[in-house]
């Protein structure tokens, strides 16, 4: 699975999606210009220790990220869009773009796209969902409608035993 950023703002926000994506195995897609620096403290700080485990590729503008992923399914997820994110059926190697915090994806880019945005549902006086949280959203619906490849699905305690486990 692929997270795309469309020119992110906040620095922190993308520290957390990096961790995401690290937790779920997913590569990250930058496409600048972005609002910090990457060496800034607190993507660091929001991606904790995972920031230099992390799969991630910068691109100097979208058309440079089509040049170099001529093939990519790209769902985008924006308020605009008319299908909620549950109706898309994500492939493995999809691509989930966002867009900046301010703005979202630019119009010029959904209009080409329509038939691949995607909305979570919300209350109409609400812009828009923290940027970190509606990647996770929607990255965890893709990664459950692939299975959940590769990823650990049962929990365990660290110092005690489920009950359940006991025989």
């Amino acid at each position: 699975m692929n997270i795309i950023l469309h020119q992110p703002e906040i620095p922190a926000n993308t520290g957390n999606i990096g961790r995401t994506c690290v937790a779920t195995g997913t590569s990250l897609h930058l496409i600048e210009p972005l609002g910090f620096h990457l060496d800034e403290k607190s993507i660091k700080r929001a991606g904790m220790d995972y920031w230099d485990k992390l799969d991630v590729t910068r691109y100097m503008n979208y058309d440079e990220f089509l040049s170099m992923r001529p093939n990519a399914k790209i769902w985008m997820a924006t308020t605009k869009a008319k299908k909620i994110y549950t109706e898309a059926e994500f492939g493995n190697d999809d691509f989930i773009m966002f867009g900046k915090e301010s703005a979202g994806i630019p119009e010029e880019i959904l209009v080409e796209n329509e038939a691949t945005c995607i909305r979570i549902p919300m209350l109409d006086n609400i812009r828009s969902l923290n940027l970190s949280n509606a990647v996770a959203i929607v990255l965890y619906e893709a990664l459950r409608q692939n299975g959940f490849r590769s990823m650990q699905t049962k929990g365990g305690l660290h110092r005690l035993h489920w009950k359940s486990d006991e025989v």
